[in-house]
Parts: C-alpha cells; structure tokens; sequence
C-alpha cells in the first residue's frame, strides 16, 4: 500500500504525492485518501514529475469521494509544469490549484 508523507494543520492534511501519479500509483492513491482521518486534503504536488490520465483521473476520483464526506481536495503547485499540466486538462476547473501549500491550506478556513 501506498504510504505518503503528511502533515496535519488543524482540520485539513497535506499530502505530499509520489514522483509518479500513474497506472497502479494511481488507484493506490486514491486507496490512501479513503484511509485519511481529515477529509479535507491539500496536495503537494511539486514532487510529482509524471501524471498519466490514470492520475488525472484519480484527482478527480478523489476530490468526487472526499465531496461525499463533507469534505474537499485541493492542489498546491509551485511548479510551473505541473500547474500548466491542469490547466491544459482542465483539472483547475474541478479542484481549486493554489501556488503555495499555506495558501491552500488558508482557503478551508
């Protein structure tokens, strides 16, 4: 099983994604974010390099479980590439993208 490193900040967990969002990452992905005590979730995806639409797709997945629990998914992207990456495909219109962790984490407030 997929174990990511996290950081709790009050109601809402950071989680930082894997170097590689894609194939079987991705639905061990959203395995992990069912198994989260806080629904509401940041990610850090500045060390993610490589997204497929398996990936893609499991954003998507797992911001449409956690919206079923009262709860949120919201990316935090510094990189350049990556944010591009959701705009290109749209994701940005789904799941809010922020350019920093703390502003992501601020927006559940």
């Amino acid at each position: 099983m997929l174990n990511l490193p996290s950081e709790i900040f009050g109601n809402v967990v950071v989680v930082h994604t894997p170097e590689e969002l894609a194939g079987d990452t991705a639905s061990q992905f959203l395995t992990y974010l069912s198994t989260l005590e806080r629904k509401n979730v940041v990610l850090d995806v500045d060390s993610t390099e490589n997204f497929d639409s398996d990936g893609l797709t499991a954003l998507l997945d797992g911001q449409d479980a956690l919206q079923q629990q009262d709860g949120q998914l919201k990316i935090a992207a510094t990189n350049a590439t990556n944010r591009k990456i959701f705009e290109i495909t749209r994701i940005d219109q789904h799941i809010d993208v922020f350019q920093s962790v703390i502003d992501a984490v601020k927006s559940f407030q």
